[in-house]
């Protein structure tokens, strides 16, 4: 499942990210990436450890405790501190899958299953030429290239790639989330179920008996199929 979520940060936040990321130190992304994905790994990125990579994770947390639809999406447990990445001209990250096991940092070694990826825009589409994220899936491969403060959340599971930049550089943080319904499929049915209630709650109001009566099933599902 492949979502698109708009407007996670607003205009104040997204020109405080980049102030704080054009002042910042940028290092080669190979530096985070597995054996074979550093093969075909050509960008940079904010050292997982400064002081910039902190505080902007911190924002972008923030953003992500008030957003409804990321929660629905992914049904967080926790979620890795995000980093933050920047293709330049010719750079570019070829196909490969995300680690399925990541290390918490901070926490002396605590590690966590990498359930769901997310991509959010710092760098609006007209910034640069080229940079779509490609991900494959059982549908097909889909490019994504989104306006900056919005992201796509897809299974990290999936096959995936950033085709080379043209023109300009595309700034993003990226992240994952160990969900608390590890499958792909069954996360995707309660999504789907919960984006329904919300609509026949909007036609039928809260104290309909079929509006009660999905959000038991809902909750009744969820109980069963997660894992805390």
């Amino acid at each position: 499942m492949l979502i698109h979520i708009p407007d996670v940060l607003t205009a104040e936040e997204l020109r405080h990210c980049r102030t704080v990321l054009e002042k910042g130190q940028w290092v080669d992304g190979r530096a985070t990436a597995g054996d074979l994905a550093a093969k075909t790994k050509h960008n940079l990125q904010i050292p997982v450890d400064s002081a910039e990579a902190r505080s902007l994770g911190e924002l972008v947390l923030n953003a992500l405790g008030r957003n409804e639809t990321y929660h629905s999406a992914a049904l967080p447990l926790r979620v890795l501190p995000p980093m933050f990445n920047r293709y330049d001209q010719g750079m570019t990250f070829g196909t490969h899958v995300d680690n399925a096991i990541r290390t918490v940092p901070g926490t002396g070694g605590m590690r966590m299953r990498a359930d769901v990826s997310t991509t959010l825009f710092l760098s609006d589409p007209d910034d640069y030429d080229g940079g779509e994220l490609l991900v494959q899936d059982s549908y097909g491969t889909h490019s994504v290239k989104l306006p900056a403060g919005h992201m796509v959340v897809y299974p990290a599971s999936s096959l995936h790639r950033v085709m080379p930049i043209t023109r300009g550089s595309r700034w993003a943080s990226f992240f994952w989330a160990q969900s608390m319904v590890k499958d792909d499929a069954l996360r995707t049915t309660l999504y789907e179920l919960d984006r329904a209630i919300i609509d026949v709650r909007r036609q039928l109001g809260d104290d309909n008996e079929a509006v009660l009566g999905l959000v038991n099933h809902y909750h009744n599902l969820l109980r069963r199929w997660a894992e805390l």
